[in-house]
């Protein structure tokens, strides 16, 4: 049986492939989603589809390599959060890492039968006061 961590898996998987289709299944059809990119909010599985398939379109050859690190997941019952750091590192049809960026990611996911849905997932970075610009890399210090 499937538990909240191998979402992540599932998510990494999904995006290296640059399956819409797979990514969304792992999502709930009431997803709602407050993406660092574009639009405030995204509700329902219609509208993160088409938020990943922009996505994945917009890399052209390159894949995104997601990796997840301080992952804490806390399972209470039939609802689970989890928090990482997501490392999305953009890669050649060679293999080799273009660049790369870094978010906080929270996912708010319950347990429907026996397949656990991300209800809600949220990713941000910090903001520098000095330059308010976005701090897309941990190792990145503000200036």
């Amino acid at each position: 049986m499937m538990g909240p961590e191998d979402l992540l898996e599932a998510y990494a998987t999904a995006v290296l492939h640059k399956d819409a289709a797979a990514y969304t299944s792992i999502f709930d059809e009431n997803i709602r989603a407050f993406d660092m990119w574009q639009e405030w909010r995204y509700d329902g599985i219609t509208a993160w589809r088409e938020v990943a398939k922009g996505w994945f379109d917009a890399l052209g050859a390159d894949k995104d390599v997601v990796t997840f690190s301080d992952i804490e997941i806390t399972e209470k019952g039939e609802w689970a959060l989890i928090t990482a750091i997501a490392r999305f590192t953009a890669t050649s049809e060679q293999g080799e890492a273009l660049r790369y960026l870094e978010n906080r990611l929270t996912l708010v996911a319950v347990k429907k039968g026996l397949v656990w849905k991300i209800i809600h997932q949220h990713t941000s970075s910090p903001i520098d006061f000095n330059t308010m610009q976005v701090v897309l890399q941990r190792d990145k210090k503000p200036r």
